[in-house]
């Protein structure tokens, strides 16, 4: 059978970490594929091709011509989109599929969480009143916060809000995680935030807004997930390593 073909849809630290674990145990082919939405994505351990696919039946066809074996949406969990064509692309190839998704966070003693559907629906939630807002959804949902101009927004991402946003009040962080949760203390006091927009990410990288939220009593708009696809799901980088040797026992790696 030769060593099985397996593209990883990525741009989350476990895509990276998982791509790491396996480019060291040299059994299998590895590609990386990466949305592009980053301007300087990270140095990646195995090969990288950038951009999308242009829709399910697309990434299907590109399974299929390249033999891929297995398809591991190790996207973020908000990119919905593409976990929805990921499945349907891994269905049409007949081909097996994992997604890699870490667990959310989940409410704690002192949180002050309202939980939202969507970025809309927390900048609704805000109310009429102005607020000091820290925004940190990143640069693709900032736009949602022109429909409430009379708060003050604080708006962190990796890469530019681009145009800046049509408000006569907002501020803007360029920054990547891992923060601490110093930082995000001191960033939420010094700009005087009284409630925060966050999505359910989960992981470490970015908890600690949610930590110095609590700390400080601050609110949070929390985003939901939407719910996942069908696709068999592991929690953990371990995990996927242990599906994929379930999936492709040593002895099948070699072509024995």
């Amino acid at each position: 059978m030769g060593r099985p073909r397996i593209l990883i849809l990525g741009g989350t630290s476990e895509a990276r970490l998982l791509a790491e674990a396996l480019a060291l145990r040299d059994d299998c082919d590895v590609l990386l594929s990466l949305a592009g939405r980053t301007e300087k994505p990270a140095a990646q351990p195995v090969p990288v091709r950038i951009g999308g696919f242009g829709g399910a039946a697309a990434l299907a066809d590109f399974l299929k011509a390249g033999d891929y074996r297995l398809l591991i949406d190790a996207t973020h969990p908000f990119a919905e989109r593409i976990s929805a064509n990921a499945a349907l692309a891994a269905e049409t190839a007949g081909i097996a599929a994992i997604a890699l998704r870490r667990p959310e966070w989940q409410r704690l003693p002192g949180d002050r969480w309202r939980e939202v559907r969507s970025i809309p629906a927390a900048i609704e939630a805000l109310g009429p009143s102005p607020r000091h807002v820290f925004l940190a959804t990143g640069r693709q949902g900032a736009h949602h916060a022109e429909d409430a101009p009379q708060h003050r927004y604080l708006i962190r991402s990796v890469d530019p809000v681009e145009p800046p946003l049509a408000l006569a009040n907002a501020d803007y962080v360029l920054d990547r995680g891992p923060f601490t949760l110093e930082s995000e203390c001191a960033l939420l006091t010094r700009h005087n935030i009284d409630a925060v927009i966050a999505k359910n990410s989960g992981g470490a990288a970015t908890y600690a807004k949610i930590e110095a939220a609590r700390l400080l009593g601050i609110e949070v708009m929390m985003v939901e997930r939407a719910p996942a696809t069908d696709m068999k799901a592991v929690q953990t980088v371990a995990a996927a390593l242990a599906a994929i040797d379930h999936l492709f026992p040593p002895a099948m790696k070699r072509g024995v």
